[in-house]
């Protein structure tokens, strides 16, 4: 199984790239974890409707074919740790590729979140972007983890 985390924004502060690396490097070789940053659409004077259908474009890019696509948004499904490890056991389960993407400073295009098969949210918190990656890969590390049985996890 691969899961492809696309994110909006090409650039992250060294501390959070370092962090995201060192989950990244967790992850048995069953279960491969992929990066693609895409590039923020310009802001200037674009409507926020041509800033979305940009990057948007450059998301859609980026994800493979056939693959399920769960976006990050504030309004989507609130997940504890082990509800999250019960759906990557599923989607392990159901043979799915899946790309979980983080949108740019103006989220997602709301017809794009409509059409992805699941949305959930990491917090009720406003989260920085560089954040929101080490988050989301240490928390799949730790779904990872409670079904593999690893201590890591502790409630």
């Amino acid at each position: 199984m691969k899961l492809l985390i696309v994110a909006v924004g090409l650039h992250v502060p060294d501390w959070a790239q370092t962090a995201y690396d060192d989950y990244g490097k967790r992850f048995p070789p069953e279960l491969k974890v992929e990066l693609k940053p895409v590039k923020t659409e310009p802001r200037g004077s674009k409507t926020v409707e041509t800033l979305y259908a940009a990057e948007r474009k450059r998301i859609e890019a980026a994800i493979p074919r056939g693959y399920r696509i769960v976006v990050l948004d504030e309004r989507g499904t609130n997940l504890t740790t082990k509800a999250l490890a019960q759906r990557l056991k599923g989607w392990q389960l159901e043979g799915d590729d899946v790309a979980l993407v983080i949108g740019g400073p103006d989220g997602l295009d709301p017809e794009f979140k409509a059409s992805a098969h699941e949305r959930i949210r990491l917090s009720d918190l406003t989260l920085p972007h560089a954040m929101v990656r080490v988050l989301l890969i240490e928390q799949l590390y730790r779904a990872w983890s409670v079904n593999a049985g690893h201590p890591y996890h502790r409630e």
